[in-house]
This record gives structure tokens, C-alpha cells and sequence, in this order.
């Protein structure tokens, strides 16, 4: 009997369907005609031991003890989900081969090679595990992957590093969260002050920023704008370009904070001739914006309608799931496998069913070519699961969140069978007076696949800066009038607050936010801060430990969260440590690292971080915190958990 492990029961009989008939269902199994039997985990069955288990005198949290590092790791099983256990022991016992058929992505490949090792599966069994990759629920999807089994053992580098981020959480957060929390009672703080390695950059991140937005001091700074002519009357403006010679009058971002110097160029370039020094036009394409991964989609959905990354992501697995509308949501790939573009006049098909319209244009209208192949058919690039897009079920009802987000998965697949957007980029410079002057223009030639996106509002209030302007056919050398300039007076502002959308961004782009050149070289191969499974429970996790709050769309600190980061180290609070950590992670996923090379240094740094952590008394703590939040027993090994 060949045996079929999946990590959800909504996968498992998703499998179950494509086998042959007919079906007998058991309590927590299929079995098909041909014998094959699928059966499934919920989730994690099993999860890491509590620190009592290795010594009863870990259950009373004690500085003493720190740091707590197992010689040896133990599982346990979890209570809510030990039937399905006993189900899948017994059955792995009569299977005579097992088929891995997790979640594609390196969690999912560790949450069934850590069951198949717990129930004691060796030798020509183990080696013989095979494993099934399935993205889409779709029965054509699902059959194809059926016949197309893979190796497991090819995964074991995977598998490896879901097992090192596992361990590695479990140690830098058991032990710290201990270290601080235990400080914390000393002032009278109320409740437990949990340390992750991602979660808590994180919530340094949003610290740092309310405390540079608190610290801002607006000042006021001058731009001048020539309005210039033709001899034929024809109209444009252009921008001053401060020279060098003005360096001492500039900020760091070279905007111009004398008002007398902007007036003394002002003064001297009304009523004067100008010349075209440099005449730079060019024709420009622009392909369309790749199919998404969880964070870019998260991202989008956010901007677009103001949804968190958790609704994002909960609705994707409805979707997923529930409807079969789209591929597997938790990636964080952006490409596609070639042979899925021989399926593009069916999905579109569905998404014209599905949707009828996106941006007030009819689907069916769309200038679409089914035959091209834009760069997001990549099968380098394509590895365990490809980006999120639609597949070929059709449905209708859904909800208006649903149909928004299932309606972006749709727009940026749809747009690989359009054309570029094409424009035409011109910059002239002015010189007046001895003064640099630039103006720039882009007039749209061909829509493209921007016709599916809704239009870019001017900004108003300035027309000095009108992005849409349309400059005359000029050459190098014509002379042209300079009229009355303007004198703009503007005030620098302070950062914004983070919403969902930057927060995201700044956790997958966190190179921004790291000073060492090192690091940040290192930064440009990896995923940034967390993983796309993990990241909206991150955010989450914070909001229900009392260390963010939301106001309005802005994401800010509690006091908690404030006084507890300024009470870390900062190698705890900042992103280089964690983020070296997940190009550590990605390389031992990829076979180029090693587990020890993650967790040898790992139990030397927790040796320093918790004997340090005595010496820290967060006084201002004292009467902050609430004891019910942490009442109840935390479930350990959930993927939001770092």
C-alpha cells in the first residue's frame, strides 16, 4: 500500500480525488481503488519540548539555569491533534512506500520528514520516500503532480533548514524571553516580555521610527522654478540645479535652506535669456510587473484597500483552499514554470468567468497575446513553488475582499500578455544666467499592460511640480526667455508612521535599515526579516503582546514596546544579526551551509546575551503589562513564532 502524507486535510482529499475510484473514506484517511491511501497531518502534530521536559527544575524560570541548551532535542505530540497521529502510525506501519506531500516550502518539508522520523521509519523505507509538489488543488494540477514524484531525500537540505530556524527560535526565545521577562518582575512589570529573533527587529523598527518621528524638527527650505518661453510662445518650467559652489547652503538631501540665495537667483533670472546646454530625449519600454509572491502581494492589497497582512494572507488560503481559485499563497518566488504556459487561454478564460472586469475594462476586450512569453516564465528561477496566480476553476460569490484580492492575482498574470508600456523620457537643461536649470517630461506613447492599473493622480496644490507637464520640440543651443521665476518656500516633514504596506516592505527589503556595508552585502541574497509564511503572524504576534497598537493605518509602539526595546542590546533590537541568520538558513536550504556553522555560535552568543541581561533594570516597566494576555499556554512550533 503506497501511502500519501499531507499537511492539511484539504490537500489530502484533493489528492484523494485525483486517485482512482472508488473512494472509501476512513476516520482520517482515503483509501482509492488501485489501494493507494491518503492520509494527513493538521498542521504540526508534534512540537518542540517544553524546557521542563529536559529538567523538572527548568519549570521555575530562574537566571540560574540560563542558557537552557537540549544536548539532545525531544518531540512530544500535541494533544488536540493526537488521534490523527495514532491514525498515521498505524498506517505508516502497513504502507508499503510513503509519498511527503507537505506544503511546498521548507516548513511544510520539515513537518512531515519530522513525523515520518518519529514514528521510527528506517533503512530501505526512508530511503525510498518520494515526494509530491503540488501548488495548485485543481485535479488536473494535482494529477500532474501525482505522476510527476520526486525524490524527498533531493530535499533534505531544506528539510535541514527548517530544522535549524526551528531549534535556533526556540533557544534565542526561550532564553531570552526568560532572561527579560525575569528583570522585568524585578520592577513590578506585569506579564512576560517575549524575545524573538525576528519578531523583536521588528518591533525595532517601528520604535526607531516613532522615536525619529517624535524628534523631528520641520525646516524650511526654497526652490526656484524659471518659467520659461519660446519665441513662439510656447511655455514650460524648469527646476534650479544648486551648484557647488551652494554646498554650505544645503542639507543632506541638497535641497536649499537659504531663502536670500534663493531670492538672489530668482532676482537674477527673471527677464533673462536662457540656452539649451544639453538636450537628452529617449524612447523608453517598461515590461510588466512579475506575478506575485505573498509579500508583494500583501503589500498591494494594502496600498490598494487598506487590508493587514494577515487578511491578505487569510484570504489567500481561503482562496487556496476553500475555492481552488489560486496557486499556493506562502511563496516567495515571483516566476513560473514554462509548462504552465500552455495552460494561459484556459486560466484567462477563468479569470473572465471569475471576474468579468478589472479597472472598468471588460477582460474579454483586453488586447491580450496568449503567445508571449514574458520574463516571468523562468524555470531557472522556479524552484519548490512558483508565484500566486489564478487557476482554471471558475467560481462565483465571492466577497468583496476576496474578489480584490483574487482580482490583483489576476491583473499582474494578465498583464504578462500585454504589451510594454512605452513613453518617451526627455530632461533639458537650462543654463540662465550662470544657473543650471532642468526640465523633465514623459509623454505616454503606447498604454500597454498600464491600462489595467488605475491612473496616477497629479499632486495637488504645487504646480511647480506637475509631472504630466508636455515640453516644447527644442534643440540644443535655442535661445529662450526667461519670465518672472517663483520662489516656492517649502518644509521639510517628518518620516510617516508605518502602515502594513511599509512595514512589509521594510521586512523584505531590510538592507535599507542596516548600516554595515558587510551586512548589507549579504542582505541582497536573502528573503529579508522572516519568511513569506511567517511574516503578517509576526506583525500579529506583536499587536497581541501588547507591544504595537494601530492608529488608523498607522502601525506605532505601545509604551511597552518603546521602553522594552531601549532596555535591549541592540544586537537584539536591530536586523543584521536575524537577517544573517536567514542567509544562513537560505544557504543551508540551497546546500551551501551547514547546521552547526547556525547553532555552534548561536549557544556561545546566548552565553553573553543572558549573562548581560542581569545587569539591565527597565524601571520605567514598573505597573505597564497585563498578566491575562499570557494566561493562556503558548503553542509552540506555529510558523507566526519567531
Amino acid at each position: 500500500m503506497r501511502l500519501f502524507i499531507a499537511e492539511k486535510p484539504s490537500l489530502g482529499r484533493a489528492i484523494a480525488e485525483v486517485l482512482p475510484k472508488p473512494l472509501k473514506k476512513g476516520e482520517g484517511f482515503v483509501t482509492a481503488a488501485n489501494g493507494d491511501t491518503v492520509s494527513w497531518c493538521i498542521g504540526h502534530l508534534l512540537e518542540l519540548q517544553a524546557p521542563e521536559a529536559y529538567n523538572p527544575a527548568f519549570k521555575k524560570w530562574s537566571h540560574e539555569h540560563l542558557p537552557i541548551i537540549p544536548e539532545k532535542w525531544l518531540l512530544t505530540p500535541k494533544r488536540n491533534t493526537s488521534k490523527q497521529l495514532g491514525v498515521l502510525r498505524s498506517l505508516v506501519k502497513q504502507a508499503s512506500s510513503l509519498v511527503h506531500a507537505g506544503d511546498p516550502d521548507r516548513e511544510g518539508q520539515l513537518l512531515v520528514d519530522e513525523l515520518i522520523n518519529f514514528l521510527g521509519v528506517k533503512g530501505d523505507k526512508k530511503a525510498a520516500v518520494q515526494r509530491c509538489l503540488i501548488n495548485d488543488l485543481n485535479p488536473a494540477a494535482v494529477s500532474q503532480a501525482v505522476a510527476n514524484l520526486r525524490r524527498n531525500q533531493d530535499f533534505i537540505p531544506l528539510s535541514t533548514s527548517a530544522l535549524a530556524r526551528s531549534r535556533a527560535d526556540w533557544l534565542y526565545g526561550i532564553n531570552l524571553t526568560r532572561a527579560y521577562t525575569l528583570q522585568g518582575q524585578q520592577v513590578g512589570y506585569k506579564g512576560v516580555l517575549s524575545v524573538g529573533r525576528v519578531q523583536t527587529p521588528v518591533l525595532g523598527l517601528v520604535v526607531r521610527r516613532d522615536l525619529a518621528i517624535a524628534a523631528f524638527v520641520s525646516h524650511p527650505f526654497y526652490e526656484v522654478w524659471a518659467q520659461l518661453a519660446t519665441a513662439t510662445g510656447e511655455r514650460f518650467k524648469a527646476k534650479w540645479q544648486p551648484s557647488a559652489a551652494c554646498q554650505p547652503y544645503l542639507d543632506e538631501q541638497g535641497r536649499n535652506l537659504s531663502r536670500a540665495l534663493a531670492d538672489n537667483v530668482a532676482r537674477r533670472i527673471s527677464g533673462q535669456t536662457g540656452t539649451v546646454s544639453r538636450l537628452q530625449r529617449e524612447h523608453k519600454k517598461q515590461s510588466a510587473a512579475l506575478p506575485y509572491s505573498l509579500s508583494t502581494l500583501q503589500i498591494d492589497a494594502s496600498k490598494a484597500f487598506g487590508l493587514s497582512a494577515q487578511q491578505t494572507l487569510d484570504i489567500c488560503q481561503e482562496l487556496y483552499e476553500k475555492y481552488q481559485l489560486i496557486t499556493y499563497p506562502r511563496s516567495d518566488c515571483r516566476f513560473l514554470p514554462t509548462e504552465h504556459h500552455s495552460q494561459a487561454a484556459t486560466v484567462v478564460a477563468a479569470i473572465e468567468h471569475n471576474l468579468g472586469q478589472l479597472n472598468g475594462q471588460a477582460i474579454a476586450t483586453l488586447p491580450l497575446n496568449l503567445q508571449q512569453k514574458s520574463r516571468a516564465w523562468n524555470d531557472t528561477k522556479v524552484s519548490a513553488h512558483h508565484a500566486i496566480i489564478p487557476t482554471l476553476k471558475r467560481h462565483s460569490g465571492l466577497s468583496k475582499a476576496q474578489g480584490q484580492v483574487y482580482g490583483l492575482v489576476s491583473r499582474n498574470y494578465l498583464i504578462q500578455f500585454m504589451a510594454p508600456y512605452e513613453f518617451a523620457s526627455t530632461e533639458v537643461e537650462v543654463s540662465i544666467a550662470a544657473g543650471s536649470f532642468i526640465a523633465k517630461a514623459i509623454e505616454p506613447k503606447i498604454e500597454g499592460w498600464k491600462q489595467l492599473f488605475p491612473k496616477r493622480s497629479a499632486k495637488a496644490g504645487d504646480p511647480a511640480e506637475d509631472a504630466d507637464q508636455l515640453l516644447p520640440n527644442l534643440t540644443k543651443g535655442q535661445l529662450l526667455s526667461s519670465l518672472q521665476a517663483d520662489l516656492l518656500e517649502k518644509a521639510t516633514s517628518a518620516p510617516k508612521p508605518y502602515s502594513d504596506a511599509t512595514l512589509l516592505a521594510a521586512m523584505t527589503g531590510i538592507g535599507a535599515h542596516v548600516s554595515d556595508p558587510a551586512v548589507r552585502k549579504i542582505l541582497k541574497d536573502t528573503d529579508g526579516l522572516g519568511t513569506e509564511a511567517t511574516r503578517a503572524g509576526i506583525i500579529e504576534l506583536l499587536f497581541k503582546r501588547g507591544f504595537l497598537l494601530r492608529q488608523g493605518k498607522s502601525i506605532v509602539a505601545t509604551d511597552t514596546g518603546r521602553i522594552f526595546i531601549t532596555a535591549l542590546p541592540d544586537v537584539a533590537t536591530k536586523p543584521d544579526m536575524t537577517a544573517q541568520w536567514e542567509a544562513q538558513l537560505t544557504a543551508i536550504a540551497e546546500g551551501r551551509g551547514q547546521y552547526q556553522a547556525l547553532m555552534d555560535p548561536l549557544t556561545e552568543q546566548l552565553q553573553a546575551m543572558t549573562l548581560a541581561s542581569r545587569s539591565v533594570v527597565p524601571t520605567q516597566l514598573k505597573g505597564l503589562g497585563t498578566a491575562k494576555v499570557f494566561g493562556k499556554k503558548k503553542r509552540a512550533r506555529k510558523k507566526t513564532s519567531a
